[in-house]
C-alpha cells in the first residue's frame, strides 16, 4: 500500500480515537463537575437520598453520563489499539486491555447508582434500610473510583511509551503522559494508605493535562507519519 495513503488512513484513525476521547472527557466532566454533586453528597446518605427521590431527573442524568464514560471509554481503548497496533502490537494490546478494565471499574460504579435509584423508589424497605442501603453503595462508587486510579493510571504508560518510541506525537507529551500515569498510581497509594489531603490531587494534573493535550492532537494533526525504523 502507498505511504501516503497509509498514513492518510492512519490520521482518520487518529481523529476518531480523538472523538471518542472527546467525548469520554466532556461526559466526565458534565457526570463529575455539573450533575453528581446536585445528588451525592460526601459522607450524608440522608441527603442523598432525599436528592435521588427529589430530582429524580437529575439523578438519571448522572447515571445516563456515567453509562456515557463506560462507552467512550472503552471505544476509545479499541480506537487507540487500532491506531498503534501497526506501530508496536505489544504496548498497544497493554494499552487496549487496561483502557477496557477503566470501563468495566466505572460499570461498578453505574451499577451502584442504578441501586441506589431503585432503593429510592421502592416501597418494601423502611426509610432507615433505604439510607443504609444507599451508604454502602454511595461507598461502593467511590471506592469504585479511588481504587479504579491504579488503572486510570496505568493506561497512560503505555500510551506515553508508544508516543515516545514512536516518535509519532510530540515527545513532551509521550512524557507527560507517563508521568501523569505514575501520579495516578502513586495517588492511588497514597490515598488507601491514608494520606488524604488536597495536595494530593495535584499529583494527577499531568494526567489531565496530557489526556487534553491528546485529545487536541488527535483532532487537530492525527499522528505523524512514523520512521520505519521506530516500528516494532
Amino acid at each position: 500500500m502507498d505511504t501516503s495513503i497509509q498514513h492518510a488512513r492512519l490520521v482518520k484513525t487518529a481523529r476518531i480515537a480523538g472523538l471518542w476521547y472527546l467525548l469520554l472527557a466532556v461526559s466526565g466532566v458534565f457526570g463529575f463537575m455539573v450533575f453528581h454533586p446536585r445528588i451525592f453528597v460526601g459522607d450524608d446518605p440522608q441527603q442523598t437520598l432525599n436528592n435521588v427521590i427529589d430530582l429524580a431527573p437529575v439523578a438519571r442524568t448522572r447515571l445516563f453520563f456515567e453509562l456515557l464514560i463506560i462507552v467512550a471509554q472503552a471505544l476509545t481503548a479499541v480506537w487507540f489499539y487500532k491506531l498503534f497496533c501497526g506501530i508496536n502490537r505489544w504496548a498497544a494490546l497493554v494499552l487496549a486491555i487496561w483502557g477496557t478494565v477503566n470501563a468495566v471499574i466505572i460499570m461498578v460504579s453505574a451499577t451502584s447508582m442504578s441501586a441506589i435509584i431503585d432503593i429510592a423508589g421502592s416501597s418494601f424497605s423502611t426509610p432507615r434500610e433505604k439510607i443504609i442501603g444507599v451508604q454502602i453503595l454511595m461507598g461502593i462508587i467511590a471506592n469504585a473510583w479511588s481504587v479504579g486510579g491504579l488503572f486510570f493510571g496505568l493506561w497512560l504508560l503505555p500510551m506515553g511509551y508508544m508516543v515516545i518510541t514512536s516518535r509519532s506525537m510530540p515527545l513532551w507529551l509521550g512524557r507527560i503522559l507517563i508521568a501523569g500515569g505514575a501520579g495516578y498510581l502513586l495517588q492511588t497509594c497514597l490515598n488507601c494508605a491514608g494520606f488524604q489531603s488536597a495536595y494530593t490531587g495535584m499529583l494527577v494534573i499531568p494526567a489531565t493535562a496530557g489526556e487534553f493535550w491528546m485529545i487536541a492532537y488527535l483532532l487537530v494533526y492525527g499522528i505523524r507519519a512514523v520512521p520505519v525504523g521506530s516500528r516494532a
